[in-house]
């Protein structure tokens, strides 16, 4: 399997559902060494030979965590999504094993305050942020759009009518619209970092950072 030297260490993954699975196995191609505990038998079969080692136990059962020597990990993610009870109890197990980065996926916003409050370090909401990101897509403006926490975000967009066959200095794009564009992407080439001078075509993707409302004021230009 591929090994990136950058960051190859061991991970500890809960659970192989839809978001654990993908978890685990970008993690691997990313080039760590992945332990998986998937308590289903016929689940975890069909991920033997693509992660490092798959271990089936029932993670919320404070011996199979310390059976794998679960304080040896320094990252851990929970992707139960079938139980909140199993969920709470496995996470529990990986707090009190001490691993000093756990990532849990929540079912909902109670679930998420129960994981943070018995000590889990990083809460995720997939259903939700999905929800919101795709919001943002499906009016065809938006090609790829990430959106942090404090209302600033990310896209990938096709360049406004307004800005092809001009410079950015020219167009003004950030004098305009209070968005940043970071990059550009042509058809063939590259990315590069935009400069004053970038010239953008109509067939450019443009890489566009700022606070959400402003840019989905840009987004909406023709």
């Amino acid at each position: 399997m591929p090994r990136n030297r950058l960051f190859e260490e061991d991970v500890l993954v809960i659970g192989l559902g839809r978001f654990g699975a993908a978890a685990a196995l970008e993690l691997q191609q990313l080039g760590h060494h992945v332990v998986a505990i998937e308590q289903d038998a016929v689940l975890a079969e069909t991920f033997l030979g693509k992660i490092t080692k798959i271990v089936q136990a029932d993670a919320s059962q404070p011996t199979a965590i310390a059976a794998i020597k679960a304080r040896n990990f320094k990252l851990a993610v929970v992707g139960i999504g079938s139980s909140v009870e199993a969920s709470v109890l496995a996470s529990l197990n990986l707090v009190d094993a001490g691993i000093p980065s756990i990532w849990a996926k929540a079912l909902s916003p109670e679930h998420g305050r129960i994981l943070t409050r018995i000590g889990v370090h990083h809460v995720i909401f997939p259903e939700a942020e999905t929800g919101r990101r795709v919001a943002h897509l499906v009016n065809g403006k938006l090609m790829d759009y990430i959106e942090f926490d404090d209302g600033f975000a990310i896209v990938k967009m096709r360049p406004p009518q307004e800005t092809i066959g001009f410079t950015l200095a020219q167009s003004q794009v950030r004098s305009k619209y209070g968005v940043t564009v970071v990059g550009v992407k042509s058809p063939g080439e590259d990315f590069t970092y935009a400069q004053a001078d970038t010239k953008v075509s109509a067939h450019d993707t443009l890489i566009v950072s700022g606070p959400t409302d402003l840019i989905e004021r840009l987004a909406s230009r023709p």
